[in-house]
C-alpha cells in the first residue's frame, strides 16, 4: 500500500490505510509512503517473523513520527511530530505489519472517536494503539533516507540518486546541445539548442529548446522554449516559454513567462 498516494480526501494516512481494510482481510500488511525513498534489506524485512518499522537518526525529529526502541530493539513508543522529541529516530514511511487485524481496529476505532493529530487520522497513532495493546514492532534503520516531501529536499534526493544511479546520456543524440552530468533524460525527448545539467531528470517525450535546464526535476509530455530553469520541479503535461525562474509546477499547466 502506498499511503500518500491513497490519502486523495486530506484525511491523513491512517484513514488511507483504513480504506484497504477489505482488500487485505486478514493478511499481513506493507506499507511504504508515496514519498519515501530508502536504501536497506527488503527481503529481510518483508520475510521477516515480526512486524517491523523503519527508522533513521535526524537531526531535527519534531517535523516526524518519531520512536522510542528499548535495549532489544523493540520499539515502545511512536508519536508524530513531538515537540519534545524523546529520541532523534524517525519514521522513514516503511512498516510491515503482521498483525492487520489489530493494525485495522485500532484505526476504526481513533477515527470513530475523532482522534487526529494535526488535523489528521495518522498511521503513528494507530501503530501506538496497537503497541499499547501488547502488539510487538521490531525497530530497522535504513541505510540512506532520500526526503521527497518538500520541494528543496526532493531535488537534493534527485541530486543524489543521479550520482549514483544515472547512466551517463549522450549528447549527440540532441542538436547542438550540451549534457552536464549527471543528467537522466527519458526516452522519446527531444532537446536541441540547449544545455541541460547538472542534476537534471527529465521525463519521455519532453521537448526542450533554446533552453538551459540544471538542477530541476522536468515531467513527461512537456514543452520548455526559450526559458532557464534552475532549482525547480516541473510537472508533466507542462508548457513553458521564457524568462528564468525557479518553479515548482504541478500537472497539466500552460505558462508563458515573456
Amino acid at each position: 500500500v502506498a499511503g500518500g498516494e491513497l490519502d486523495e480526501v486530506g484525511e491523513g494516512v491512517g484513514h488511507a490505510v483504513e480504506l484497504t481494510k477489505d482488500l487485505v482481510g486478514g493478511d499481513e500488511v506493507f506499507v511504504v509512503l508515496g514519498d519515501t525513498i530508502c536504501e536497506y534489506d527488503v527481503k529481510e524485512v518483508i520475510n521477516s517473523p515480526e512486524s517491523m518499522i523503519g527508522l533513521r537518526k535526524v537531526d531535527d525529529p519534531r517535523d516526524f513520527g518519531v520512536a522510542v526502541v528499548n535495549e532489544e530493539g523493540f520499539i515502545e513508543h511512536v508519536v508524530e511530530k513531538p515537540q519534545i522529541p524523546k529520541s532523534n529516530l524517525a519514521l522513514v514511511g516503511i512498516y510491515k505489519i503482521r498483525e492487520s487485524h489489530q493494525l485495522f481496529d485500532c484505526l476504526e476505532s481513533n477515527i470513530s472517536k475523532g482522534l487526529r493529530s494535526y488535523g489528521e487520522y495518522n498511521l503513528t497513532d494507530a501503530l501506538d494503539c496497537m503497541i499499547r495493546a501488547g502488539v510487538k514492532f521490531k525497530a530497522f534503520k535504513v541505510e540512506n533516507w532520500f526526503d521527497c516531501g518538500r520541494k528543496e529536499t526532493l531535488l537534493e534526493s534527485n541530486a543524489l540518486l543521479l550520482k549514483k544511479f544515472a547512466t551517463p546520456a549522450d549528447a549527440s543524440q540532441y542538436e547542438n546541445t550540451v549534457i552536464v552530468p549527471p543528467v537522466s533524460i527519458g526516452a522519446g525527448c527531444t532537446i536541441k539548442n540547449s544545455i541541460i545539467g547538472p542534476n537534471v531528470a527529465i521525463g519521455e517525450n519532453t521537448t526542450v529548446d533554446y533552453s538551459i535546464v540544471k538542477d530541476s526535476i522536468i515531467g513527461s509530455y512537456s514543452n520548455l522554449f526559450d526559458i532557464v530553469l534552475a532549482d525547480s520541479v516541473i510537472g508533466s503535461d507542462t508548457n513553458l516559454r521564457g524568462e528564468s525562474r525557479s518553479l515548482n509546477i504541478g500537472d497539466n499547466t500552460s505558462i508563458d513567462l515573456g
